[in-house]
């Protein structure tokens, strides 16, 4: 399932890509998108506040199990309309062994909106 590295980029390229955590404080099912998902709302605290996000995480999690948990997200790319919902930030996983969304927590309790360096 290993993909070959991207290409080489400067720090200040990843710079550019705003990646924060934070508190999930709603999670309902999507049952319109095209590919199972799952509508979540994630509070990065002041002063980004509360973001909407399609994921597709429906193989690990359950709307009612995800209330609270903490994850990572690029803030920072323009929203993306995906069916009747506009998703603001692109909540990030990694792909398990058959390739289903695992997502990206921190192992330790930190604030929200704490940006990943």
């Amino acid at each position: 399932m290993s993909e070959q590295p991207a290409a080489e980029i400067s720090f200040a390229d990843f710079l550019k890509v705003d990646i924060r955590i934070g508190t999930i404080v709603t999670a309902e099912p999507f049952p319109e998108a095209r590919k199972p998902a799952i509508k979540l709302r994630i509070d990065f605290g002041d002063p980004v506040g509360v973001k909407k996000s399609s994921a597709q995480i429906t193989r690990h999690y359950r709307p009612e199990t995800l209330v609270g948990k903490k994850v990572a997200a690029v803030i920072n790319f323009p929203p993306r309309q995906i069916g009747p919902f506009m998703s603001e930030v692109l909540t990030l996983g990694f792909p398990d062994a058959d390739g289903e969304v695992v997502l990206f927590s921190p192992d330790v309790d930190v604030p929200d909106g704490a940006r990943l360096f």
